[in-house]
């Protein structure tokens, strides 16, 4: 027997007009109770609404970006006692029929079979096999690379960290010449530095080789490319191979993005990569791209003896950041370096013997200068045309994404995809929690892409650091926020350390009083970010932090001190009574 119903969105509480961010179900689809339908974002969250009713959708009322709230009617469904599939199910079949893909067994074995493969062996790839391991299934690890880790490991994160942190030892050993000790200018032994920075990649790439062997996963290394929805060729030193599997986890990653007509061919046009061999110290450098990677390989350049100019197309550097974020870091490089030009581009480089003259266009733009090395740091782009996925059927948008859904299905239900190659943040820690939630969902887990947010960290000195809401963000969206900032100059580890130009900022609902997002700038401010994420996952209110007792003297208590403020019972600042 069969009833039709109308599903409304139920109880959601103060909130009003929330914007539809995902149909997850479509009619004719049969679902059980319980089954999600529509996914909703407030300013401080996602929620799925579940159906109360098991039955066949007949009619759905709404659309990605219409305004719901509470009783608004999401879809029409006929009722029933028996319960059918799971909507997600449903559409996954679907998928699979409507591209003449079996998800259970590949039309045709390739020279090894897999479970689950994963192609590359970056944070997200390499996360994804090890837990797909540790679940039971049978995996095969793809990497073009001669080792595992990706570019994070091998040419990005961690050798960029290395290098980071001898340009803040030589950066404070110089600054505390103003304290009374003093030492004399360092001599860098280039190749020594190249080789310890090295020992560190290898040390870190052998481990995860061990672990793969652990975890008896067959490890692939060339260069793989789709030749069907169940099929991948690899291209390795011995020839081809091919792998079928059960289940794909795509993470390809980015490349370094590249601005037209440059003379690329020039050695002295460098990206990233070539910035972390440190092959030489060049006198006068210029960096195009004032965003992460440009001033980080900055600051190791600056203290290694280079001058250096930053090129940067938009009003401030970092220009996800919020701008009072920038400001300390700002103040101190424009010190350091030959010049720093905003709102400015790059327009004509030629490669002279003499040097690369470079030729600018802007309001502040100087006349064309010659610089000895210069650094292309204007982004990454996605591989999404790089792997042959249409040979596998699976869609690619305008940007090289590959778009995903909340269990990071690609249009294809047996294929996954996670990390760069799935869109912005293009961050090592946002893909390997989703290559975790990959693995989990393939073995069978009730699991879905859910952070509140995911923390960004400039590791250029000071550090700066941000998550959630940004200030930038809520004034445009409208959002009725409080701000409470803590200057570090109040705080009496900053002071030691000679280090008081940093702050750290939250926003914070004004009804609830809940964070909202935070940024810091100053020493460590990626570590010290880690507190506020915690706190917003939690649904923490500035009361909890304030009354969190945090060890004295630190810099964890900016966070703590930051949240009395917004309480109004800070007593290491004087506030007049508002």
């Amino acid at each position: 027997m069969t009833q039709s119903i109308d599903i409304t969105v139920p109880d959601v509480g103060d909130f009003q007009d929330i914007p539809v961010i995902e149909v997850l179900v479509k009619s004719g689809d049969q679902i059980e109770k319980e089954t999600p339908l529509i996914t909703l974002e407030t300013d401080k969250a996602t929620m799925e609404v579940p159906s109360p009713q098991a039955g066949v959708i007949k009619e759905i009322k709404v659309k990605v970006g219409d305004k719901v709230s509470q009783g608004s009617l999401i879809l029409t469904l006929e009722a029933t006692a028996a319960t059918g599939k799971p909507a997600q199910e449903t559409r996954d079949s679907a998928t699979a029929v409507d591209n003449n893909v079996s998800a259970d067994t590949a039309a045709d074995k390739g020279d090894i079979h897999a479970e689950v493969v994963v192609l590359g062996a970056g944070p997200g790839g390499y996360t994804a096999a090890f837990r797909a391991a540790d679940l039971g299934k049978k995996v095969v690890l793809i990497e073009r690379y001669p080792t595992l880790g990706g570019v994070c490991l091998n040419v990005g994160c961690i050798p960029s960290k290395a290098l980071l942190h001898v340009a803040k030892i030589i950066s404070e050993t110089a600054d505390f010449s103003r304290h009374g000790v003093a030492f004399e200018k360092p001599h860098i032994d280039i190749e020594k530095l190249r080789t310890w920075k090295d020992s560190v990649i290898k040390k870190l790439t052998n481990g995860l080789k061990s672990l793969a062997k652990q975890r008896k996963i067959t490890i692939i290394h060339g260069t793989g490319k789709f030749t069907s929805s169940n099929m991948i060729q690899v291209e390795t030193t011995d020839g081809a191979k091919t792998i079928s599997f059960k289940n794909c986890v795509i993470a390809a990653g980015s490349s370094v993005a590249r601005i037209p007509d440059f003379p690329y061919d020039d050695p002295r046009i460098i990206d990233s990569t070539g910035a972390l061999k440190l092959e030489a110290i060049p006198k006068r450098m210029l960096i195009i791209g004032g965003g992460i990677i440009g001033l980080e390989m900055a600051t190791v350049y600056a203290a290694m003896g280079s001058k250096i100019s930053v090129v940067e197309l938009m009003d401030q550097l970092i220009p996800g950041a919020d701008a009072d974020l920038i400001k300390p870091l700002h103040r101190r490089i424009q010190k350091r370096y030959e010049a720093i030009y905003l709102k400015t581009k790059v327009t004509k480089i030629e490669a002279l013997k003499a040097g690369l003259k470079v030729t600018f266009e802007g309001e502040k733009a100087p006349e064309p200068q010659t610089y000895d090395c210069i650094l292309m740091a204007v982004g990454r782009r996605p591989n999404g045309h790089d792997i042959g996925a249409e040979n596998a059927g699976v869609v690619i948008d305008k940007r090289k994404f590959i778009p995903v859904d909340h269990q990071l299905r690609t249009n294809i239900s047996h294929i996954f995809a996670i990390g760069d190659i799935i869109g912005e943040p293009m961050l090592a820690h946002k893909a390997s929690h989703e290559g975790k939630l990959a693995a989990e969902i393939i073995a069978g887990h009730k699991a879905a892409f859910d952070a509140r947010t995911i923390p960004s960290v400039a590791y250029t000195d000071p550090e700066i650091a941000w998550m959630g809401l940004t200030e930038t963000e809520a004034n445009k969206q409208g959002i009725d926020f409080e701000k409470a900032i803590f200057p570090w100059a109040a705080s009496g580890r900053a002071i030691s350390m000679a280090r008081e130009e940093g702050m750290t900022k939250l926003l914070l609902d004004k009804k609830t009083r809940r964070i909202l997002g935070a940024g810091i700038v100053g020493v460590n401010a990626g570590e010290l970010i880690a507190e506020t994420v915690l706190a917003l996952e939690m649904g923490a209110d500035m009361e909890d932090i304030g009354l969190t007792i945090h060890p004295h003297p630190t810099l964890s208590e900016s966070v703590f001190f930051a949240a009395e403020i917004a309480e109004g019972s800070i007593t290491d600042l004087y506030l007049p009574k508002k």
